[in-house]
């Protein structure tokens, strides 16, 4: 029946019932009409906030050869047509090379090149640039600023597929572990800063004083650029660990130095050449970025550089104390993130029944394996009270044993790949040891615990995923930060005792909770655990959601990320005003210099400071008088 036939007919409840269907139709319809109209307004509208060109800059941009699936290079020293050049991924560092970092595939142990060490004379010129680049850039508006962003945004969505191949050549992940750990939460600090940021960095009004007779007085705080910061970054998301300081720098007004690891200073050089292509596309100096990568002999000559107004580091405790000594030279403040042990507690209201595990196993596998482990708010430690406990033990054991290891760029497109490489193999022997320890302790090994050697890739640096239950806090392996695929149970009590295992590691970084939402249980959790971020039912969603990231005891202090995180690159000035057209503070005669009288002048300020604080309408009262009296 047609709309018009239903209004025609007779009103009978069918009728009714017909005219409900046909309205919810039209109405439909309508509501898809305009929010189709509206994409296409706001896709317009987004098409003219992005510099002329920027759609053809973005699909002619020239990627690698190397981050080509398949890229048939020779391994080795044949690749580097250099003798001296080792075979292994391990080496590159050369001694009859030394001026030259050595870059090699985790996957397969593939040459991909070498780059020159950057010098102190390198240092010097990189954080020249910045400053010169700065000094135009901190006078541009937030508007100037959210083009670059916009771009980035464009840039990184549209070329997923190169820029993640690029990222897994020279990390060893897979596609997948890369598109969530790099592209994804990349293109979310980019989306929230143009959303957020420049809310974040509006001037703050203030409540100004509370003294009652300098009310008159207004309050704000303003937030300026730095000038040049410093951002030393860690190895396990190339792209992203690069790309979110330089978004925080580029917004508020900063340029930066970044300092990558020499072990993936490959992968880098592009990203940093690809971020100054965008920003010169807009118009702008591309030395407002700038990459240095020194060997550790020359990495105290630039935390120290005077040049340096603010130093982020990312990494081990070890060389974070060397980054501090240095700093302290300039008096240069540093953000530290350290490792980490994190926790995810496991409760029994969480899980009724081992058959509801599947979905949680799915989360802890991610939190655990993603990226072979090599993630700083990964779960390395799943404690769980005694039902959860069996449950998730059943499944992990069927499931974990499942995971296939490989180089998802190599591999022919109808294999899965489950878990890449390891950056290198460094640690491999230490690896082994605590595993072996736990085992003799007690622990159970369902499944891994040794090197991995491919047979499609004898090169490649591979970890077996791994599987230890029984583990107890006593246990070396439930004490030192891994960074490797393996995976811990422990059993627990009850909550309080979660909590007080969870709360025995060294580290404070991150950390989760599965109970029920909202239940005093999981909400005790996530009072009394000792970290500096928590996600409940979930794992490091308060990442991806732009909180201030940054843990405590030997995680490191300070935080990176959101407004806070942008606040910190910005000088925090104070302002204060007069808040009414002529009255402003003068100086009574009484305490002019040179004073007059002494004793007059104590009792004024002895009754101003008495009346200004004053608890009651007397008391004030009093006080004024008394200071009116002495003022004559």
């Amino acid at each position: 029946m047609s709309l018009l036939e239903a209004v025609l007919d007779p009103i009978t409840p069918t009728t009714i019932v017909d005219v409900a269907k046909s309205w919810n139709v039209v109405l439909a319809g309508t509501l898809l009409i305009v929010i189709f109209l509206s994409s296409v307004i706001f896709l317009r509208q987004r098409s003219r906030l992005l510099p002329q060109g920027w759609n053809e800059f973005i699909h002619n941009y020239k990627f690698p050869a190397e981050s080509q699936p398949n890229w048939s290079q020779h391994y080795g020293s044949q690749a580097a047509g250099d003798d001296e050049i080792r075979s292994k991924p391990s080496g590159i560092y050369n001694p009859n090379q030394p001026q030259f970092i050595h870059s090699y595939c985790p996957a397969t142990g593939q040459y991909l090149g070498r780059v020159p060490a950057s010098t102190k004379e390198d240092i010097d010129t990189a954080v020249q640039r910045c400053q010169v680049a700065q000094d135009a850039w901190k006078k541009t508006s937030f508007e100037e600023r959210k083009v670059v962003l916009r771009l980035l945004l464009e840039f990184l969505k549209k070329n997923q597929d190169q820029i993640v191949r690029i990222a897994c050549r020279d990390s060893g992940k897979t596609m997948v572990d890369a598109a969530l750990g790099e592209i994804m939460v990349t293109l979310e600090k980019l989306a929230w800063t143009l959303k957020h940021g420049e809310h974040a960095l509006r001037p703050s009004s203030r409540a100004g004083p509370a003294n009652l007779l300098i009310r008159y007085k207004t309050a704000e705080v303003v937030y300026e650029p730095l000038g040049v910061v410093l951002a030393i970054v860690s190895w396990n998301y190339p792209l992203h660990n690069i790309l979110n300081p330089i978004i925080a720098s580029i917004f508020t007004g900063n340029s930066i130095v970044v300092k990558c690891s020499e072990s993936v200073v490959w992968s880098s050089r592009y990203f940093v050449e690809m971020v100054q292509s965008c920003i010169a596309k807009c118009g702008h100096s591309p030395d407002l970025v700038t990459l240095v990568c020194p060997w550790p002999s020359d990495a105290d000559y630039l935390t120290a550089h005077p040049g340096i107004s603010q130093a982020t580091f990312i990494g081990s405790k070890p060389v974070a104390h060397k980054v501090l000594t240095a700093a302290a030279l300039a008096l240069t403040p540093v953000t530290v993130e350290l490792g980490g042990k994190d926790a995810a507690i496991v409760l029994d209201e969480h899980l009724p029944s081992w058959r509801q595990c599947d979905g949680i196993a799915s989360v802890l596998m991610r939190g655990s394996f993603q990226s072979a482990g090599q993630n700083c708010i990964g779960i390395e430690r799943i404690i769980c009270e005694p039902n959860a406990y069996d449950g998730l033990v059943k499944v992990l054991t069927e499931r974990v044993p499942q995971l296939r290891l490989g180089s998802s760029l190599d591999d022919d497109d109808d294999k899965n790949i489950d878990v890449g490489a390891m950056v290198n193999d460094s640690r491999f022997d230490e690896l082994e040891r605590l595993i072996v320890d736990a085992v003799t302790r007690g622990a159970s090994l369902v499944c891994g615990g040794q090197r991995y050697n491919h047979p499609e890739y004898p090169l490649g640096s591979y970890f077996q995923p791994t599987l230890l239950v029984d583990v107890t806090p006593e246990m070396e392996i439930a004490k030192s930060e891994l960074f490797a695929p393996v995976m811990v149970l422990m059993k627990a009590e009850n909550a309080e005792d979660a909590i007080r295992i969870a709360n025995l590691a060294k580290f404070g970084l991150g950390g989760a909770v599965f109970g029920k939402r909202g239940s005093a249980a999981t909400e005790k959790v996530v009072r009394d655990m000792k970290t500096g971020n928590i996600a409940v039912n979930d794992f490091a969603t308060f990442y991806v959601c732009q909180l201030p990231f940054g843990g405590v005891n030997e995680s490191g202090y300070g935080k990176f990320g959101g407004e806070e995180g942008l606040r910190g690159l910005c000088l925090a000035k104070s302002v204060c005003r007069d808040r009414f057209p002529g009255i402003s503070t003068s100086i009574p005669a009484v305490v002019d210099y040179p004073l007059q009288n002494m004793t007059k002048a104590w009792k004024f300020v002895r009754a101003m400071n008495a009346a200004a604080y004053a608890a009651s309408v007397k008391e004030f009262a009093i006080s004024l008088g008394q200071l009116l009296r002495n003022m004559m």
